[in-house]
Order: structure tokens, then C-alpha cells, then sequence
């Protein structure tokens, strides 16, 4: 009796202790594995040049430009891709740069300062005289200007219209002599000229709208030049406001 008794207590005891584990094994039981979600798109990768481009920028900026759209427009377009293979090691230094057929980029200064003068708000339209490398008509574009660009070197307008192309900024160019403008499309808000005529072409005064901004460099070929704001006002008359001494490459014609 005493050894069934025994028996039935150990019984008892087993239960207990196998109950017991149970529910420890339960309380342990690791979390449900939350569902994995998929990636989402790879990052593009960082710009290589975006640093470049910044100490560009501050350097603009401590020659005087302070126009901060103007600032941000240098920051964003890739001057790289805008200059022949062989000059994009030096595509940030604040120098011009040759880009083939005896015409230059202009130093990023400058065409800062340039840009600067024409006091657009966006949405304007502007003429550049001289396409060249399509830089100053990337920068007009970034500014979210409506841009007309004029390119007598048939090489020089091909590249810079598909180079502009390529990078997604919508600007009209056209292959002709820029002394003479681009009427079809005036008057202009703004004109830019990116090479020294002798004297200002009569032609662009007259495409202007009244209010409008014109920055020309007007001089001799392989000297000093100088910078003038000419702004246009009622009728026929113009203010002329020199802006200081320059040095372009000249204005080409056709023969």
C-alpha cells in the first residue's frame, strides 16, 4: 500500500514538473520573425564634384556676387560636363578655358557677375549671343528663364546643343550671327553677349523690351574691354552704366 501510495505521489510529481516546463516553454518562445520588406531604390551615387562646385561658389561669393539664386544656379549645373575631355580637371577653377575653334569658357566669376547684372526673377525670356559650351545657357535655364542662344561655330553649336540636351535643360539654340540677334523671338527681357563686338550691335538695343537689361563687353580684339549694363527705356532711349574692364574673345561674324 505504502509503495503504491509512493508510486502515485512520484506520479502526481512528474505531472506537475512536465506542466510546469510547459509553460515556461511557452512564456520562452521567441517573437514571430516580422515580415522582411523589399529595399527601396538604389541612391544614385554621390556627385564627385559637388565639393568642387562649392569652394567654385565661395569663391564667386567672395569676389562680390551675393545674389543667391544666382549662387544656386552655380551650385547646381555640372560645369564638367560642359568643357572639352581634356579641361575637366580644371572645370571649378574660377580661370576661362579653352573649348576649341579659338573660343573660351568664360571664368565662372564673370559669367556670375554677368548673370548677376540681368536681375531675372524667373520666367523671363532671355538671348545670349555666343552659345560656346553651353554653360551660360544652363545657368540662364537655371535659373527658369526661357532661353534663346545664338552660335555662329557649326562645331561649337552641335556640341553645346546636345550637350544641353543630354542634361535636361530646354534651351531654343539656333546657328547664326549673333550681331544680328534672334528677332523672331523678340523682344527680350534680357540679352547676354559672351564675346566683344567694337561697338553695340544697333540690333539688340531694339529687341529689348523697355525695361530690359543688356550686358555686352564691347572693345578691341586682344585687349582690355569694357563691361556695359545697357538698359533700355521708353522709346528709343538707353542708360549705359559701365560695369568695369573685361578681356573676351571677340565677337565672330560671318564673312
Amino acid at each position: 500500500m505504502r509503495r503504491w501510495l509512493a508510486l502515485l505521489i512520484g506520479v502526481l510529481l512528474l505531472a506537475t514538473i512536465l506542466v510546469g516546463a510547459g509553460v515556461l516553454i511557452t512564456s520562452w518562445s521567441p517573437a514571430p520573425t516580422p515580415p522582411v520588406e523589399s529595399p527601396g531604390p538604389t541612391s544614385l551615387a554621390p556627385d564627385a564634384y559637388a565639393g568642387q562646385r562649392q569652394r567654385m561658389v565661395r569663391e564667386i561669393a567672395a569676389q562680390g556676387v551675393t545674389n543667391a539664386q544666382v549662387l544656386a544656379a552655380f551650385q547646381a549645373v555640372p560645369r564638367h560636363e560642359l568643357v572639352p575631355p581634356e579641361m575637366i580637371p580644371l572645370a571649378y577653377a574660377d580661370r576661362p578655358l579653352p573649348i576649341g575653334y579659338g573660343q573660351t569658357i568664360s571664368q565662372p566669376y564673370m559669367v556670375a557677375y554677368m548673370t548677376e547684372l540681368l536681375e531675372l526673377k524667373g520666367g523671363e525670356r532671355v538671348l545670349e549671343i555666343g552659345t560656346g559650351s553651353g554653360y551660360q545657357a544652363a545657368i540662364l535655364a537655371e535659373l527658369g528663364a526661357e532661353v534663346y542662344s545664338v552660335e555662329i561655330i557649326p562645331e561649337l553649336y552641335e556640341r553645346a546643343t546636345a550637350n544641353l540636351a543630354r542634361l535636361g535643360y530646354r534651351v531654343h539654340t539656333r546657328r547664326a550671327d549673333g550681331y544680328y540677334g534672334w528677332a523672331e523671338h523678340a523682344p527680350y527681357d534680357a540679352i547676354v553677349v559672351t564675346a566683344a563686338p567694337d561697338h553695340i550691335p544697333p540690333p539688340l538695343v531694339q529687341q529689348l523690351k523697355p525695361g530690359g537689361r543688356l550686358v555686352i563687353p564691347v572693345g578691341p580684339p586682344g585687349l582690355y574691354q569694357t563691361l556695359w549694363l545697357v538698359i533700355r527705356r521708353e522709346g528709343d532711349q538707353v542708360e549705359m552704366l559701365n560695369k568695369g574692364g573685361c578681356v573676351f574673345v571677340p565677337l565672330t561674324r560671318e564673312q
